[in-house]
């Protein structure tokens, strides 16, 4: 998956906007793997170690998809505190194999951002977007 930098700039933005909350959204783009969007979703736990999407908001982004021509690439939210991997949790509800699941930590200030392939409850394939050291 191709992301472009200022889409990742968008991320951080909206993650450091949310924090202590966890953001999150979809990323949009075309089959080859561009990402040409970021949805961003509310994320109605407000809670920051988990995000949940309102079935409502899901429906909204697959609708702006479709009118763009555009595919749902990956799922994504922020751990305000910890690092760029899935947790337990995310790994327990990672239920599209189809998709990635890009995590963007801002743990210390410096914001990292991987994506993950997900099936049966493993990483099985991961793409590092952004490193900072």
């Amino acid at each position: 998956m191709i992301i472009p930098q200022h889409i990742i700039e968008e991320l951080i933005a909206q993650a450091k906007k949310d924090a202590p909350h966890e953001s999150c959204g979809y990323l949009l783009g075309t089959a080859e793997g561009e990402v040409r969007e970021n949805y961003w979703m509310e994320n109605i736990d407000h809670s920051s170690e988990h995000f949940s999407f309102a079935p409502k908001d899901q429906f909204a982004a697959l609708r702006h998809a479709r009118s763009k021509g555009l595919t749902i690439l990956a799922n994504w939210h922020s751990h305000p505190a910890s690092p760029s991997r899935p947790s337990q949790e995310d790994l327990r509800l990672a239920q599209d194999p189809s998709i990635r699941y890009a995590i963007l930590s801002l743990l210390d200030g410096k914001p990292n951002l991987n994506s993950f392939k997900i099936a049966g409850g493993k990483v099985v394939d991961k793409e590092v977007h952004l490193r900072t050291e």
